[in-house]
């Protein structure tokens, strides 16, 4: 059943306990016998579910055990191959990291740039006082 392209509805359709698909490296993996017995929890599997979960499970550092067991489970492949990108399919760690990083560049945006102007600021009262005493 290997040679079956999985399209985006497909994928987002099968989230539930009942029926599970996941997305690792362009593959489309019926992983629905193997949520109950994952040793990281159920939960974490639930959690990239109709997404790209290639950069949670990369993250976590599988083992060769665990990748044996996906040819087992290969559904097909996902309708774009590798290239996910373009769809903007974000795992739920990766969509946490990227709203974590963007708050911070805004903050630090705005330190970036008052901190010299505050900083030029006391240079030239530092000067004007110094300079008149």
């Amino acid at each position: 059943m290997a040679g079956k392209i999985i399209t985006l509805e497909e994928l987002r359709a099968h989230k539930s306990k009942q029926s599970f698909y996941i997305l690792i490296h362009g593959k489309v993996y019926d992983v629905t016998k193997f949520i109950d017995e994952h040793p990281g929890g159920d939960e974490v599997i639930m959690a990239e579910g109709g997404q790209d979960a290639t950069e949670a499970f990369e993250d976590v550092g599988h083992s060769d055990e665990a990748r044996a067991l996906l040819p087992d489970m290969l559904v097909g492949d996902f309708e774009g191959g590798k290239t996910v990108q373009n769809i903007k399919l974000k795992s739920g760690a990766a969509a946490a990291q990227e709203s974590r990083m963007s708050g911070a560049v805004e903050k630090g945006s705005s330190l970036s740039y008052f901190l010299p102007l505050g900083l030029l600021g006391a240079y030239f009262a530092y000067r004007l006082y110094s300079t008149s005493a």
